[in-house]
């Protein structure tokens, strides 16, 4: 967390907010008392649409089969 007075704030502030949206803390002070605080903006969350690859995947009907013999003892190790 960097605190600045502000002066500084106003002379580099560009450089703040860029320092800010990187994830970092910024605390403004007036007459060495905190004031502010820049902070990064929460990015929204993504909405899951769900069905919006129906029709695209196709799942074959022997999926959850068994497997062979011989690729069940490639698995194991056998």
């Amino acid at each position: 967390m960097q605190t600045v007075n502000i002066h500084d704030a106003k002379t580099n502030f560009s450089r703040l907010v860029d320092a800010a949206a990187n994830g970092e803390e910024i605390v403004i002070a007036k007459a060495g008392k905190p004031a502010a605080r820049l902070v990064p903006m929460e990015q929204p969350k993504k909405v899951r649409r769900f069905g919006t690859l129906k029709g695209k995947i196709r799942i074959a009907s022997d999926f959850d089969a068994p497997l062979p013999n011989d690729v069940l003892a490639d698995f194991e190790g056998r």
